[in-house]
C-alpha cells in the first residue's frame, strides 16, 4: 500500500471525512495528518497497524458494525457507506463503498505508474485463471518484487484488495479478472488497465448467468479491449473463439501459445508421466528446451504456455521459463493438491468446477492411478443453465470412460453425475446427500491402494471432504505436491 492522507482518500473517492473523535472522548485529529501506511481490507480481523478498514453490508454480516474490531487491531480509518456515530476511528463517508474502494485502487495505481515502473499482468478465461496467476508469481520471481492476488480476489473486492497492496518496490502486479456478465471486465479494466492482457480459453463456466457461449466470448474480449496503449495481448491459439480476440485488441501487439496452432510460443511431444506431471518441448521461435511441470495434469500445459508468454514478454529467457515452470507448485488450495496416506492418493481439486476443469481432472485421475482403483467423488458443477443436467451427465458418461471404477456423487445437484455413470457401465455408482455421508462411505468403501479424486464447484461444499480426507493422511503431508 503507498501512504495515503485520510484527505487523499476522500478526494480520491468523492467522499466525506468524519471524526466522531469528540463524542467518543478522542480528540479529533485533521484529515490530512491521518495516514494510511498498512493494508486495505475488508475483514476487521486482519486490520492491521495504520490500515484502512472497508465496511462491507452484506447480506449476513455489515462491516459497519466492526469498526470497533478493526480499530482494536490497529486500523487507523475506515471506508463506510453510512454515519457510525460511535466510530473509535475517523472514517470517509461515500454513497457507494465498492465504487469507492475501486476509485481508490485506480488512484494508487496511477500515482505508481507515475513514480517507477511496474506492469500490470491482467488473466481472464473460463478456466486456469487461478493456476496461471500461481505459475506467473513464481515463475517471474527473477523480474523483482511482484504482487498477485491470493486464492482467487478476482471480483470487484478483491481486485482492488490486490492493487491497493502494490507499492512504490513492485515490479509486476498480476491480477486475475473474473466476470458473470458481460461488463464485468470493462469495469475492473478501468480500474487496473492492464499491460499485458491473458485470455486463457472461453468455455461453460458460469453459462447460467451469460445465457450463451458467445456471450461469454463477448465478456472476456473485455480485457483485451481494457489494454493500455502498446499493450500486449497473450491469446490462446488453440481457442477459435480467443483467437478472434486480436481484431479489437485496437492496434495492440498481440502474442500467442498453442499446443496444436501455430504460435509464438508452442508445446509440443507432451506426455504426462505416471505422477501426472507433463513433460514437453518449450518452443519459442528458434529456440526449443525441455520442459515438465510440477504441477500435476495435462491441462496445466495451456495454463504453463500462458504464463511462459508472459514471462518472455518481460524479459525472461526460455531456459528461465523451463526453471521456473519445473518448480512452480500450486500456491491456492483444493486446486489439483496431491497426496498420498498409506498406499491411497488423494487429488483435491474441490475449489472449482465445469465441464472442461471436471474432464481435467478425471484425465489426470487416470494418469495418475494407472492400474490402481480410481474413485470419483463429485459434486455439483455450479451457474451452468440451462445445460446444467446434460452437462453432469456427461460428466457420468466421461468418468466412465477414464476407467472410473467408483463413482460417489454428492448432492442433489449432482445426482445426473451419478444417471450418466450408470448407464455408461461405471462399475460402481454411490449417491449420497452431503458431506458427511460421502466420509462416512469412503471410509467403508475405499480399499488401501485407491486413488481418489474429489471434485466439485466450491459452493458445492466438497472442500471440507478433502480436508478431512487429507487430515487422515496425517500432519507431516507427506508425499504432497501439486
Amino acid at each position: 500500500m503507498i501512504t495515503l492522507t485520510l484527505a487523499e482518500i476522500a478526494a480520491a473517492t468523492s467522499g466525506r471525512v468524519h471524526d466522531p473523535g469528540p463524542s467518543t472522548g478522542r480528540p479529533a485529529e485533521p484529515s490530512e495528518l491521518v495516514q494510511v501506511t498498512a493494508e486495505v481490507v475488508i475483514d476487521s480481523r486482519l486490520a492491521a497497524p495504520g490500515g484502512l478498514f472497508v465496511a462491507v453490508a452484506g447480506e449476513r454480516v455489515d462491516g459497519h458494525d466492526y469498526l470497533t474490531t478493526a480499530a482494536e487491531r490497529g486500523a487507523v480509518a475506515a471506508l463506510v457507506s453510512r454515519p457510525v456515530p460511535d466510530s473509535p476511528i475517523p472514517y470517509v463517508l461515500v454513497p457507494d463503498v465498492p465504487l469507492a474502494l475501486g476509485a481508490l485502487a485506480r488512484e494508487a495505481l496511477v500515482r505508481l505508474r507515475a513514480a517507477g515502473q511496474i506492469t500490470v499482468v491482467a488473466i481472464t478465461g473460463s478456466v486456469g485463471k487461478t493456476s496461471t496467476k500461481d505459475l506467473l508469481a513464481q515463475v517471474l520471481a527473477p523480474v523483482g518484487d511482484l504482487i498477485a492476488p491470493a486464492g482467487s480476489f478476482n471480483n470487484e473486492f478483491g481486485l482492488p484488495l490486490t492493487v491497493l497492496r502494490a507499492n512504490e518496490r513492485t515490479r509486476v502486479l498480476v491480477l486475475e479478472m473474473g466476470a458473470d456478465r458481460v461488463g464485468n471486465l470493462t469495469y475492473l479494466t478501468a480500474i487496473a488497465p492492464p499491460d499485458i492482457a491473458v485470455v486463457l480459453a472461453v468455455g461453460t463456466a458460469h453459462l447460467g448467468g451469460f445465457g450463451s457461449v458467445e456471450a461469454i466470448a463477448l465478456a472476456k474480449s473485455e480485457l483485451v479491449q481494457g489494454l493500455r496503449p502498446d499493450g500486449i495481448a497473450v491469446l490462446n491459439a488453440d481457442d477459435p473463439r480467443v483467437v478472434t480476440m486480436a481484431e479489437v485488441s485496437a492496434g495492440s501487439e498481440v502474442r500467442s501459445f498453442a499446443q496444436i496452432a501455430d504460435a509464438h510460443v508452442r508445446a509440443t511431444d507432451v506426455s504426462v508421466d505416471a505422477d501426472g506431471h507433463a513433460t514437453f518441448t518449450l518452443s519459442a521461435g528458434p529456440v526449443h528446451v525441455p520442459a515438465r511441470l510440477a504441477l500435476v495434469g495435462r491441462h496445466h500445459v495451456t495454463n504453463a504456455l500462458a504464463a511462459a508468454t508472459v514471462a518472455l514478454a518481460l524479459g525472461l529467457t526460455l531456459e528461465q521459463v523451463a526453471d521456473g515452470l519445473g518448480t512452480a507448485t500450486a500456491l491456492s488450495p483444493h486446486r489439483m493438491h496431491v497426496r498420498s496416506w498409506g498406499r491411497r492418493t488423494l487429488i483435491d481439486d474441490a475449489y472449482n468446477a465445469n465441464p472442461d476443469s471436471m474432464r481435467a481432472a478425471l484425465d489426470a485421475l487416470g494418469s495418475i492411478a494407472g492400474t490402481r482403483r480410481r474413485v470419483a467423488v463429485l459434486g455439483e458443477m455450479r451457474e451452468l443453465g440451462e445445460i446444467a443436467v446434460q452437462a453432469h451427465e456427461e460428466i457420468g458418461r466421461y468418468a466412465a470412460d477414464r476407467g472410473a471404477d467408483l463413482v460417489v456423487t454428492v448432492g442433489d445437484g449432482a445426482e445426473p453425475i451419478a444417471g450418466g455413470a450408470r448407464v455408461a457401465g461405471v462399475p460402481v455408482v454411490r449417491s449420497v446427500a452431503d458431506v458427511d455421508e460421502a466420509e462416512e462411505l469412503l471410509v467403508s468403501e475405499l480399499g488401501d491402494d485407491d486413488v481418489v479424486l474429489v471434485k466439485s464447484s466450491n459452493s458445492a461444499g466438497l472442500a471440507v471432504l478433502a480436508d478431512r480426507l487429507a487430515a487422515a493422511a496425517g500432519p507431516t503431508g507427506a508425499g504432497e505436491s501439486a
